[in-house]
Protein backbone atom coordinates (compact mmCIF):
# COMPACT_ATOMS: atom_id res chain seq x y z
CA UNK A 1 0.00 0.00 0.00
CA UNK A 2 1.24 3.71 -0.83
CA UNK A 3 2.87 5.49 2.38
CA UNK A 4 0.30 8.60 2.75
CA UNK A 5 2.76 10.70 3.43
CA UNK A 6 5.07 10.02 0.35
CA UNK A 7 2.67 12.40 -1.82
CA UNK A 8 3.51 15.11 0.46
CA UNK A 9 6.65 15.52 0.06
CA UNK A 10 5.42 16.88 -3.42
CA UNK A 11 4.05 19.73 -2.06
CA UNK A 12 5.43 22.49 -0.15
CA UNK A 13 5.38 21.95 3.57
CA UNK A 14 1.97 22.00 5.80
CA UNK A 15 0.56 22.39 8.99
CA UNK A 16 -2.24 20.24 9.32
CA UNK A 17 -2.92 17.09 6.85
CA UNK A 18 -5.05 14.28 6.73
CA UNK A 19 -6.60 12.13 4.41
CA UNK A 20 -10.40 11.21 4.17
CA UNK A 21 -12.90 9.24 2.15
CA UNK A 22 -13.15 5.94 0.63
CA UNK A 23 -9.22 4.94 0.38
CA UNK A 24 -9.86 4.95 4.34
CA UNK A 25 -12.27 1.83 3.62
CA UNK A 26 -9.90 -1.09 5.29
CA UNK A 27 -11.31 -3.09 2.05
CA UNK A 28 -10.61 -0.74 -0.29
CA UNK A 29 -7.09 -2.06 -2.29
CA UNK A 30 -8.51 -0.30 -5.66
CA UNK A 31 -6.14 1.43 -7.30
CA UNK A 32 -8.25 3.55 -10.03
CA UNK A 33 -9.91 5.28 -6.62
CA UNK A 34 -9.35 9.20 -5.91
CA UNK A 35 -7.09 9.46 -2.31
CA UNK A 36 -8.21 12.66 -0.68
CA UNK A 37 -6.53 14.95 1.28
CA UNK A 38 -7.13 17.84 3.23
CA UNK A 39 -4.06 20.28 3.66
CA UNK A 40 -4.21 23.55 5.94
CA UNK A 41 -1.40 25.81 5.61
CA UNK A 42 -0.60 29.03 7.70
CA UNK A 43 -1.16 31.89 4.46
CA UNK A 44 -2.55 29.82 1.40
CA UNK A 45 -1.75 32.55 -0.69
CA UNK A 46 2.11 32.31 -0.21
CA UNK A 47 1.52 28.28 -0.57
CA UNK A 48 0.17 28.35 -3.92
CA UNK A 49 2.82 30.35 -4.69
CA UNK A 50 5.56 28.11 -4.32
CA UNK A 51 3.03 25.08 -5.45
CA UNK A 52 2.20 26.56 -8.61
CA UNK A 53 6.75 26.94 -9.00
CA UNK A 54 6.61 22.91 -8.14
CA UNK A 55 3.49 21.69 -9.88
CA UNK A 56 1.88 24.55 -11.78
CA UNK A 57 0.48 20.96 -13.95
CA UNK A 58 -1.81 20.43 -11.02
CA UNK A 59 -3.75 23.76 -11.25
CA UNK A 60 -6.70 24.45 -14.23
CA UNK A 61 -4.35 26.71 -16.67
CA UNK A 62 -6.28 29.67 -17.03
CA UNK A 63 -5.74 30.24 -13.00
CA UNK A 64 -2.79 30.19 -13.67
CA UNK A 65 -2.44 32.53 -16.53
CA UNK A 66 -5.19 34.83 -15.19
CA UNK A 67 -4.42 35.38 -11.65
CA UNK A 68 -2.01 32.73 -10.35
CA UNK A 69 -1.81 32.04 -6.93
CA UNK A 70 -3.92 35.20 -6.23
CA UNK A 71 -6.84 34.52 -8.12
CA UNK A 72 -6.53 30.88 -6.79
CA UNK A 73 -6.85 32.47 -2.94
CA UNK A 74 -9.84 34.80 -4.10
CA UNK A 75 -12.03 32.77 -5.96
CA UNK A 76 -11.93 29.88 -3.03
CA UNK A 77 -12.56 32.84 -0.47
CA UNK A 78 -15.50 34.80 -2.27
CA UNK A 79 -16.75 32.07 -4.26
CA UNK A 80 -15.95 29.11 -2.56
CA UNK A 81 -16.21 28.37 1.35
CA UNK A 82 -12.05 28.65 1.49
CA UNK A 83 -11.07 25.59 0.05
CA UNK A 84 -9.08 25.06 -2.83
CA UNK A 85 -9.42 21.47 -4.46
CA UNK A 86 -7.19 20.41 -6.91
CA UNK A 87 -8.15 17.06 -8.02
CA UNK A 88 -6.94 14.36 -10.94
CA UNK A 89 -3.23 15.31 -9.59
CA UNK A 90 -1.53 12.20 -10.51
CA UNK A 91 1.86 10.55 -8.31
CA UNK A 92 3.33 7.12 -8.52
CA UNK A 93 0.13 5.89 -10.65
CA UNK A 94 -2.10 6.86 -8.22
CA UNK A 95 -4.73 9.67 -8.68
CA UNK A 96 -4.81 12.32 -5.92
CA UNK A 97 -6.58 15.22 -4.78
CA UNK A 98 -6.33 17.71 -2.05
CA UNK A 99 -8.04 20.68 -0.31
CA UNK A 100 -6.29 23.89 0.64
CA UNK A 101 -7.05 25.70 3.17
CA UNK A 102 -6.73 28.52 5.93
CA UNK A 103 -5.77 27.35 9.53
CA UNK A 104 -7.66 29.53 11.02
CA UNK A 105 -10.79 29.39 8.57
CA UNK A 106 -10.47 25.06 9.77
CA UNK A 107 -10.16 26.50 13.33
CA UNK A 108 -13.20 28.39 12.97
CA UNK A 109 -15.20 25.96 11.06
CA UNK A 110 -13.97 23.02 13.78
CA UNK A 111 -15.52 25.36 16.77
CA UNK A 112 -18.49 26.91 14.90
CA UNK A 113 -19.45 25.36 12.58
CA UNK A 114 -18.86 28.64 10.39
CA UNK A 115 -19.22 26.89 7.19
CA UNK A 116 -20.13 24.03 8.33
CA UNK A 117 -17.91 22.36 5.65
CA UNK A 118 -14.34 21.16 6.87
CA UNK A 119 -16.20 20.34 10.01
CA UNK A 120 -18.28 18.07 8.73
CA UNK A 121 -15.46 16.52 6.84
CA UNK A 122 -14.03 15.78 10.27
CA UNK A 123 -16.89 14.72 11.80
CA UNK A 124 -16.56 11.53 9.67
CA UNK A 125 -13.00 9.12 10.21
CA UNK A 126 -9.97 10.63 8.80
CA UNK A 127 -6.72 9.64 8.76
CA UNK A 128 -4.06 12.31 10.32
CA UNK A 129 -1.06 12.49 8.98
CA UNK A 130 0.48 16.03 9.69
CA UNK A 131 -1.03 18.13 12.87
CA UNK A 132 1.72 20.72 14.17
CA UNK A 133 -1.47 22.48 15.62
CA UNK A 134 -3.03 19.61 17.50
CA UNK A 135 -5.93 19.94 15.37
CA UNK A 136 -6.93 16.07 16.42
CA UNK A 137 -7.51 17.56 19.83
CA UNK A 138 -9.39 20.15 19.07
CA UNK A 139 -11.97 18.46 16.75
CA UNK A 140 -13.46 16.29 19.87
CA UNK A 141 -15.01 19.63 20.60
CA UNK A 142 -17.26 19.51 17.07
CA UNK A 143 -17.20 15.07 17.68
CA UNK A 144 -19.01 16.12 20.89
CA UNK A 145 -21.39 18.56 19.00
CA UNK A 146 -21.99 16.46 16.15
CA UNK A 147 -22.59 13.80 18.87
CA UNK A 148 -25.59 16.10 20.44
CA UNK A 149 -26.43 17.22 17.21
CA UNK A 150 -27.27 13.57 16.12
CA UNK A 151 -29.16 12.41 19.54
CA UNK A 152 -31.52 15.39 18.96
CA UNK A 153 -32.51 14.10 16.12
CA UNK A 154 -32.56 10.63 16.95
CA UNK A 155 -35.68 8.34 18.50
CA UNK A 156 -35.26 7.52 22.05
CA UNK A 157 -34.46 4.16 20.73
CA UNK A 158 -31.71 3.83 18.38
CA UNK A 159 -29.02 1.07 16.78
CA UNK A 160 -24.86 2.05 17.54
CA UNK A 161 -24.98 2.33 13.63
CA UNK A 162 -27.89 4.38 12.99
CA UNK A 163 -26.12 6.91 15.93
CA UNK A 164 -23.39 7.50 13.81
CA UNK A 165 -25.51 7.72 10.20
CA UNK A 166 -26.96 10.31 11.81
CA UNK A 167 -23.87 12.24 12.60
CA UNK A 168 -22.56 11.54 9.10
CA UNK A 169 -25.63 12.64 7.56
CA UNK A 170 -25.40 15.94 9.26
CA UNK A 171 -23.01 17.25 6.89
CA UNK A 172 -25.46 15.97 3.94
CA UNK A 173 -28.32 17.59 4.78
CA UNK A 174 -29.65 20.23 2.27
CA UNK A 175 -26.77 19.12 -0.15
CA UNK A 176 -27.73 20.34 -3.40
CA UNK A 177 -25.40 17.61 -5.08
CA UNK A 178 -27.40 14.61 -2.78
CA UNK A 179 -30.15 15.60 -5.25
CA UNK A 180 -28.58 14.52 -8.29
CA UNK A 181 -24.80 14.10 -8.27
CA UNK A 182 -24.39 11.43 -5.33
CA UNK A 183 -24.81 8.06 -4.39
CA UNK A 184 -28.16 8.18 -2.48
CA UNK A 185 -27.21 5.26 0.09
CA UNK A 186 -23.68 6.80 0.41
CA UNK A 187 -24.05 7.31 4.23
CA UNK A 188 -24.34 3.95 4.45
CA UNK A 189 -22.11 2.91 2.50
CA UNK A 190 -19.42 5.31 4.58
CA UNK A 191 -21.02 3.86 8.12
CA UNK A 192 -20.53 0.26 6.94
CA UNK A 193 -17.58 0.58 5.06
CA UNK A 194 -15.62 2.47 8.26
CA UNK A 195 -18.06 1.07 11.30
CA UNK A 196 -14.51 0.31 13.75
CA UNK A 197 -12.93 3.70 12.33
CA UNK A 198 -16.53 5.08 13.85
CA UNK A 199 -16.03 3.39 17.20
CA UNK A 200 -12.98 4.31 17.52
CA UNK A 201 -13.73 8.00 16.95
CA UNK A 202 -16.98 8.14 19.06
CA UNK A 203 -16.98 4.86 21.79
CA UNK A 204 -15.12 7.71 24.48
CA UNK A 205 -17.61 10.12 23.49
CA UNK A 206 -20.93 7.89 24.23
CA UNK A 207 -19.16 6.48 27.48
CA UNK A 208 -18.85 10.10 28.77
CA UNK A 209 -22.34 11.09 27.62
CA UNK A 210 -23.73 8.29 29.71
CA UNK A 211 -21.92 8.98 32.52
CA UNK A 212 -23.76 12.32 32.35
CA UNK A 213 -27.42 10.06 31.87
CA UNK A 214 -27.77 11.26 28.79
CA UNK A 215 -27.55 7.93 27.10
CA UNK A 216 -28.16 4.16 28.23
CA UNK A 217 -25.61 1.97 26.64
CA UNK A 218 -26.99 -1.61 26.30
CA UNK A 219 -25.41 -4.26 23.88
CA UNK A 220 -27.47 -3.59 21.10
CA UNK A 221 -29.23 -0.15 21.43
CA UNK A 222 -28.29 3.21 22.98
CA UNK A 223 -31.49 4.73 24.55
CA UNK A 224 -32.29 8.11 26.67
CA UNK A 225 -34.13 10.25 28.55
CA UNK A 226 -35.74 12.54 25.88
CA UNK A 227 -37.03 15.30 28.48
CA UNK A 228 -36.51 18.79 28.53
CA UNK A 229 -33.37 18.93 31.03
CA UNK A 230 -31.61 16.23 28.81
CA UNK A 231 -32.29 18.51 25.81
CA UNK A 232 -30.73 21.47 27.03
CA UNK A 233 -28.27 19.32 27.94
CA UNK A 234 -27.47 18.66 24.44
CA UNK A 235 -27.96 22.09 22.59
CA UNK A 236 -25.65 23.53 25.32
CA UNK A 237 -22.77 21.31 23.41
CA UNK A 238 -23.56 22.45 19.98
CA UNK A 239 -21.69 25.66 18.98
CA UNK A 240 -22.15 28.93 20.20
CA UNK A 241 -23.01 30.56 17.03
CA UNK A 242 -25.34 27.88 16.04
CA UNK A 243 -27.40 28.10 19.42
CA UNK A 244 -27.25 31.74 19.03
CA UNK A 245 -29.33 31.65 15.91
CA UNK A 246 -31.49 28.51 17.30
CA UNK A 247 -32.34 31.44 20.78
CA UNK A 248 -33.43 34.03 17.79
CA UNK A 249 -35.82 31.50 16.29
CA UNK A 250 -36.87 30.03 19.33
CA UNK A 251 -36.74 33.19 21.55
CA UNK A 252 -34.46 33.39 24.77
CA UNK A 253 -35.53 34.96 28.37
CA UNK A 254 -33.20 36.58 30.51
CA UNK A 255 -32.08 34.55 33.31
CA UNK A 256 -29.52 35.25 36.54
CA UNK A 257 -27.39 33.27 37.78
CA UNK A 258 -25.81 32.50 41.34
CA UNK A 259 -23.46 35.62 41.28
CA UNK A 260 -26.37 38.00 39.99
CA UNK A 261 -25.11 38.50 36.45
CA UNK A 262 -27.44 38.20 33.68
CA UNK A 263 -27.30 35.81 30.92
CA UNK A 264 -29.63 34.61 28.52
CA UNK A 265 -31.72 31.38 28.03
CA UNK A 266 -32.86 29.85 24.81
CA UNK A 267 -36.68 28.98 25.29
CA UNK A 268 -37.14 25.38 23.89
CA UNK A 269 -40.55 23.88 24.60
CA UNK A 270 -39.47 20.27 23.54
CA UNK A 271 -36.83 18.32 21.99
CA UNK A 272 -39.08 17.60 18.59
CA UNK A 273 -39.00 21.91 18.50
CA UNK A 274 -35.29 22.30 19.40
CA UNK A 275 -34.63 19.35 16.63
CA UNK A 276 -36.74 21.05 14.18
CA UNK A 277 -35.08 24.24 14.61
CA UNK A 278 -31.47 22.95 14.76
CA UNK A 279 -32.21 21.07 11.27
CA UNK A 280 -33.60 24.20 9.15
CA UNK A 281 -30.29 26.19 10.23
CA UNK A 282 -28.23 23.35 9.74
CA UNK A 283 -29.53 22.41 6.35
CA UNK A 284 -29.47 26.14 5.41
CA UNK A 285 -25.83 26.36 5.91
CA UNK A 286 -25.21 23.21 4.23
CA UNK A 287 -27.10 24.09 1.05
CA UNK A 288 -25.32 27.50 0.79
CA UNK A 289 -21.75 26.19 1.59
CA UNK A 290 -22.02 23.15 -0.64
CA UNK A 291 -23.49 25.64 -3.48
CA UNK A 292 -20.47 27.69 -3.33
CA UNK A 293 -18.41 24.94 -3.29
CA UNK A 294 -19.60 23.35 -6.14
CA UNK A 295 -19.79 26.72 -8.30
CA UNK A 296 -15.85 27.08 -6.74
CA UNK A 297 -14.99 23.52 -7.95
CA UNK A 298 -16.23 23.92 -11.54
CA UNK A 299 -14.24 27.08 -12.19
CA UNK A 300 -11.11 25.69 -10.41
CA UNK A 301 -11.27 22.26 -11.75
CA UNK A 302 -11.19 23.66 -14.96
CA UNK A 303 -13.38 22.63 -17.96
CA UNK A 304 -12.43 18.90 -18.63
CA UNK A 305 -11.86 17.84 -14.74
CA UNK A 306 -14.55 19.44 -13.70
CA UNK A 307 -16.74 17.72 -16.23
CA UNK A 308 -15.00 14.15 -15.90
CA UNK A 309 -15.68 15.33 -11.77
CA UNK A 310 -19.27 15.57 -12.38
CA UNK A 311 -19.04 12.89 -14.40
CA UNK A 312 -18.06 10.11 -12.29
CA UNK A 313 -20.01 11.66 -9.44
CA UNK A 314 -23.31 11.42 -11.34
CA UNK A 315 -22.28 7.94 -12.84
CA UNK A 316 -22.50 6.64 -9.25
CA UNK A 317 -25.23 8.30 -8.20
CA UNK A 318 -27.44 7.03 -11.05
CA UNK A 319 -26.25 3.51 -10.28
CA UNK A 320 -27.71 4.17 -6.61
CA UNK A 321 -30.73 5.57 -7.80
CA UNK A 322 -31.27 2.75 -10.77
Amino acid sequence: RLDPASFLQALPPVEFACIYGSSLHPNNFNKASMIDYILGVSDPQQWHTENLKMNRNHYASWMVHLGGSRLITEVADDIGVGVHFNPFVSHKDRMFKYGVVRMHDLVQDILGWERFYMSGRLQKPVKVIIDNLDIEKLNSVNLKAATSAALLLLPSKFSEEELYAKICSLSYMGDLRMLFAEDKNKVKKIVQGQFKLFQTMYKPLLEDFAARDLLRLSPFVDQKDCGLSSTCSLVSSLPLPLRSKMGIKLGEEKVFDESGRATRKMLIKSKEEGAYCMRKILRNKVMISSARQAVAGLLTAGAVHGLRYVGNKMQKAWKSWW
